[in-house]
C-alpha cells in the first residue's frame, strides 16, 4: 500500500500515511483538527505485505546463516573457479 504525504495549512504539521490508492484524500488534521489537510507530491513510498517476496529481506537471528544459493560445497567450487578464470585473462 503507498504511503502518502500530508501537510495541514493551517499549523504546518506534517504527517504520513498508508492508504489504498482508492482511499480519498484525508482532509482533517490530527494535530489541530482544522480541514486544511494537502497532500504533498513527493516519491511514494510502499510497504510490501503477503508471501512472495525475497526471503533474506527481513531475516533475523538464525535465519541469516542459511545459505539459499546453495550447500558449502557448490559455493567453495564456484569460488575457485571465479578464482581460476580470474587468473587466466591476467596471464
Amino acid at each position: 500500500m503507498p504511503i502518502y504525504e500530508y501537510q495541514c495549512k493551517s499549523c504546518g504539521h506534517e504527517f504520513e500515511a498508508i492508504q489504498k490508492i482508492s482511499d480519498d484524500p484525508l482532509k482533517e488534521c490530527p494535530a489541530c483538527g482544522d480541514l486544511e489537510l494537502n497532500k504533498l507530491v513527493s516519491a511514494a513510498g510502499f510497504r510490501l505485505k503477503g508471501g512472495g517476496w525475497y526471503e533474506t529481506d527481513f531475516k533475523t537471528g538464525k535465519d541469516k546463516k542459511k545459505n539459499l544459493a546453495g550447500d558449502k560445497s557448490d559455493s567453495s567450487t564456484s569460488k575457485k573457479e571465479s578464482k581460476k578464470s580470474t587468473a587466466e585473462a591476467a596471464s
